[in-house]
């Protein structure tokens, strides 16, 4: 991890000063927090969308309680799991997307675990046809779960922050400023993502505009 963060820090000047800004340790711990069951974490994306890490979070935990240890698809397309889900603190939106996913890979219409084998247009492409989940959802999960090393959502506005953060900006960027801002950090653009979310937790200070 090393060499990849000094080779981003190398891509750019204002990159480089948001991480030595930044415990490595924190970065670290989020890479090693992924799940490598591939449905599960497709549940937990929908769980954590629009809402808060520990709210996502707590949720999840209900949700673990009420069937007894992390879901299977086979149990979330049983007759009482949306009730289930909703007892645990879903919308019934959220509740019905994650039974729609369970129920593409009980028909076979959705394999999981092929998708590390997939390029990332190829993961986006085949997650975006499930209700639900969006190119963010997409992105998140080719992030943090596949562990892909090169992945920036554009829509993310925890990013646009951090980006308004490492550039001194009056306000965020919009998604496109966001993606072109990200080429130049290319092929670690994961890493850099990672960062931005830090800074904005941890709550650096906007940088002195050049």
């Amino acid at each position: 991890m090393k060499s990849a963060r000094d080779e981003l820090a190398a891509s750019d000047p204002r990159i480089a000063a948001l991480i030595e800004q930044i415990d490595h340790g924190q970065i670290e711990g989020r890479l090693r927090a992924r799940t490598t069951d591939r449905f599960e974490a497709l549940a937990r994306i929908v769980v954590g969308q629009q809402v808060s890490t520990a709210a996502a979070r707590t949720v999840w935990g209900r949700v673990c309680e009420a069937f007894d240890g992390s879901p299977s698809a086979k149990q979330l397309t049983s007759d009482e799991a949306e009730a289930k889900l909703r007892g645990a603190g879903l919308s019934g939106r959220k509740a019905s997307y994650i039974r729609g996913i369970a129920e593409a890979v009980e028909a076979g219409e959705l394999r999981p675990d092929e998708l590390d084998g997939a390029t990332d247009d190829e993961v986006i492409e085949t997650l975006v046809a499930l209700r639900g989940l969006g190119r963010w959802s997409a992105e998140m999960f080719l992030l943090f779960d596949l562990g892909r090393p090169d992945v920036f959502s554009g829509g993310d506005l925890g990013l646009r922050h951090g980006i308004r953060i490492a550039y001194g900006m009056e306000g965020p960027p919009t998604p496109e400023e966001a993606v072109a801002i990200a080429e130049r950090w290319s092929p670690h653009r994961s890493l850099a993502s990672l960062y931005l979310w830090e800074a904005v937790g941890i709550g650096l200070p906007v940088a002195i505009p050049e």
